[in-house]
């Protein structure tokens, strides 16, 4: 954290130098061409003004080349000055180039203010949200162009339940009777009766001979 402080600190330290030397030459190349009192120091303040539209037009946006061009201008001005002020030149005799150069500078920075400003920039989301845009219509026409579903087969038909066959009712002594010609069949015969053989001994119809043979 200390590190960081003493990285931050200096780079801080840094700027205000160079803010500070910027400003006194480029307020000195004004003052030397005829820009006296408050007007010597708004030339300094348009310059780094330039310079920061620039610098956030290069960070925030794809096309650059405005950025770059307007930046160049910018950072010309203030390295002039700079040299300038060197000592190559003599500030008492400012050739006339130099005092219509200053002159015209107000015009030429709110020109490059207003354009890096007001300008249509495409930002640099824009490209992603063009690709959203164009797989949207592809997904559209895969859907299109999908085969139709196969249609859903009927459902075979359930059988219906068999209703079962109604119970006989049997008297009590019709069964006992069943069971003494059992027993002799049995006895004689040493095998158990079938219902056939029960039927047609007993005389009775079919179900009422499976209803006795069920009981026995």
């Amino acid at each position: 954290m200390r590190a960081l402080l003493a990285r931050v600190d200096a780079v801080l330290v840094q700027a205000v130098i160079a803010a500070a030397l910027s400003f006194a030459h480029l307020h000195d190349i004004a003052s030397a061409a005829g820009q006296d009192g408050w007007k010597a120091w708004a030339y300094p303040v348009s310059v780094d003004l330039l310079l920061v539209a620039a610098w956030r037009r290069l960070r925030t946006c794809d096309e650059k080349a405005a950025g770059w061009c307007w930046f160049v201008i910018a950072l010309g001005a203030s390295l002039g000055a700079n040299v300038a002020t060197a000592g190559l030149l003599d500030l008492n005799h400012v050739p006339a180039w130099l005092r219509i150069l200053v002159a015209g500078w107000p015009a030429v920075a709110f020109l490059g203010g207003t354009l890096l400003a007001h300008s249509t920039a495409v930002p640099a989301e824009a490209p992603a949200a063009e690709e959203d845009q164009e797989e949207e219509p592809t997904a559209i026409e895969d859907q299109e162009h999908a085969p139709d579903p196969a249609p859903a087969l009927p459902a075979p038909p359930v059988p219906e339940p068999t209703p079962a066959p109604p119970a006989v009712s049997v008297p009590a002594a019709l069964v006992e009777h069943a069971r003494k010609v059992a027993t002799e069949h049995h006895t004689r015969t040493g095998t158990a009766i079938d219902t056939p053989t029960l039927r047609a001994r007993l005389g009775v119809s079919l179900p009422i001979a499976d209803a006795i043979a069920a009981q026995l």
